[in-house]
């Protein structure tokens, strides 16, 4: 370890910055952020940096520096240009021992500033000792996204219940696994939805009326299976569910990402193949709760858009059990973005419809008459089995038979293919070639702008990053 990680409270005392540029600018704010009072020295200072230093009741000197700048500070920051003044200020302070960092100069510097996640009073410092700022920077931002904005709130909480967790619990160890039950389970769920106030009472119920483990379940829809499309607190509660339960459309990138020790139990659907019926999948729900188990129902796509998802949060609403739904991106946004088809376009269609390919009793039988429209586009979700079926009752209703259409084959995954042809002529086409599902319909004059708009090349992507196959 090149340099020992500290942190400086700066709250109230002096720091000297030189320099008055877009640098100078970037480091005045964490400073401020750190509650700093700057002393801002440089012949010419930028309007933004020098209103910054004002807002904190901070000192503007316009001159050149020198070493009567240094009294009374505890840190220097020189974020110059220009190398003489930056080296006269590296050796004023080794002779002072004042700390001090010489910005993209780490051989002159005696502290470091690292990239930084900032969710205080939660802060993770990243460096690499001047070596690799770049790769810091990449690292912090990897950070940010698995680190969710409210760990803030979560850390005030465990702050102002401290010293009351600490008199409850004269034992160090069962201290710990409070704070361990207490900071991953409901009332920590309750801080990052941002109820804080929820949260602590949750905490303090805990603490005097502990009970046995309480079940939560988590709806969360994993998208169309490119596993950079999740969200942030999908991923989140992907790995702390105890015990999963997806289906067939959950990639298995995406089934990777999940908590590496949880129960994984497999209830997809295929049409007229259902591993487990939809009832059961409810009651599975329910039951895996009421044991105390934090269940994650992964589903692909949105659950709430073809998904059933609303089936299945209604058992546990009547049960009592506390859940969350957390939306992913719908297979007609995924897919059509990354075949390159706007769903909308000014020029060809200002309105969308999702439809399913098929009814609950496996029958397709639409309202037919409202689908025919130049000025719209139609997605038909699960409509492999039905493509003959939809072309033909769209073309006898009225529907051009050489309206675009293109039927996207397991898409925004490396495996995606795109086939493009018009309404009369897809079904035959498809007749005729290997294809498999999941796949995703789509009809009207948007599809003709696929061969202009198309930017997606499968290939190892995502992926190759996860190391696993699809």
């Amino acid at each position: 370890m090149d340099y020992l990680p500290l942190f400086f409270d700066l709250r109230g005392k002096t720091v000297l910055l030189v320099g008055g540029g877009v640098v100078a600018l970037r480091k005045a704010r964490l400073l401020q952020k750190a509650g700093a009072k700057i002393r801002a020295v440089a012949p010419e200072i930028a309007v933004d940096l020098a209103e910054l230093v004002k807002e904190g009741a901070g000192e503007i000197i316009r001159e050149n520096y020198s070493s009567v700048h240094l009294n009374d500070v505890v840190l220097v920051i020189s974020a110059t240009d220009d190398a003489q003044v930056n080296n006269q200020v590296a050796e004023d302070c080794h002779s002072r021992r004042l700390p001090v960092n010489v910005v993209d100069n780490p051989e002159l510097c005696s502290v470091i500033m690292p990239a930084i996640v900032d969710r205080s009073p939660l802060v993770i410092g990243i460096s690499s000792g001047g070596e690799a700022p770049v790769l810091a920077r990449m690292v912090r931002a990897k950070l940010e996204s698995l680190i969710p904005a409210a760990y803030g709130g979560l850390a005030q909480l465990a702050s102002r219940l401290r010293d009351r967790v600490k008199r409850h619990f004269t034992d160090g160890d069962a201290r710990r696994r409070f704070w361990e039950s207490a900071l991953s389970g409901p009332a920590a769920e309750l801080a990052l939805a941002g109820d804080l106030r929820a949260a602590e009472a949750e905490v303090v119920r805990q603490l005097d009326h502990p009970q046995g483990k309480r079940g939560e379940v988590y709806l969360v829809g994993a998208g169309p299976g490119d596993p950079d499309l999740l969200t942030f607190k999908a991923l989140r509660l992907m790995q702390q569910a105890e015990v999963v339960l997806y289906d067939r459309l959950v990639s298995e990138p995406i089934l990777d990402l999940v908590r590496r020790d949880a129960e994984r139990i497999y209830v997809g659907k295929k049409r007229a193949d259902h591993a487990l019926e939809q009832t059961k999948i409810n009651q599975l729900l329910v039951d895996l709760a009421l044991q105390g188990k934090r269940v994650l129902r992964l589903k692909g796509g949105d659950p709430f858009i073809f998904g059933r998802g609303g089936e299945e949060i209604e058992l546990l609403a009547q049960n009592q059990i506390p859940f969350q739904v957390v939306p992913g991106i719908t297979a007609a946004s995924g897919c059509a973005c990354y075949a390159g088809i706007p769903l909308t376009h000014r020029d060809y269609a200002q309105s969308v419809r999702f439809v399913t390919g098929h009814l609950k009793d496996d029958s397709c039988n639409l309202s037919w008459n409202e689908l025919i429209g130049d000025d719209q586009t139609l997605v038909f979700y699960m409509g492999l089995a039905s493509l003959g079926e939809i072309s033909r009752q769209l073309i006898s209703h009225g529907k051009s038979p050489s309206t675009p259409a293109a039927l996207v084959e397991q898409g925004t995954t490396r495996r995606q293919r795109v086939h493009v042809q018009t309404l009369e002529s897809l079904p035959d086409y498809i007749a005729h070639n290997d294809v498999h599902a999941p796949t995703l319909l789509i009809v009207g004059g948007v599809v003709s702008l696929h061969d202009k708009l198309k930017w997606y090349e499968p290939r190892e992507t995502a992926a190759a990053r996860f190391k696993v196959g699809w």
